[in-house]
């Protein structure tokens, strides 16, 4: 089964974060990759995003720059995995580094027989 772990850290303490500090997190990062097969699952992707001011917004036809919810943690990143179980994925994202903020782990929904 695919998993996306979702990354939410606060964006003004990455901006106000050290050029080391931010060399640390990125190093995490990379090690939480190659960690991911130790694991039991496969990484079989994940990217971090552009700060939340950079975002639209589409509801209804009506498109709006900037986030919908203002928020100390905003959505910074993700990885898409696979994992023979819940309990696997569930262990990969307690590895997943994340300053100051949280992850949420959601199961991807396989609509490829409807």
């Amino acid at each position: 089964m695919k998993y996306v772990i979702f990354i939410y850290a606060d964006e003004e303490a990455w901006k106000s974060a050290s050029q080391d500090d931010r060399a640390r997190m990125m190093d995490a990062h990379r090690s939480f990759a190659a960690k991911v097969p130790e694991l039991g699952a496969t990484l079989l992707g994940g990217d971090a995003l552009m700060d939340s001011p950079s975002a639209t917004i589409i509801r209804d036809s009506n498109v709006t720059d900037g986030p919908f919810v203002e928020s100390k943690e905003a959505l910074g990143g993700y990885y898409l995995i696979e994992a023979p179980t819940r309990e696997i994925a569930v262990e990969v994202a307690r590895h997943c580094p994340v300053s100051k903020g949280a992850v949420e782990l959601r199961p991807v929904w396989d609509t490829s027989n409807i």
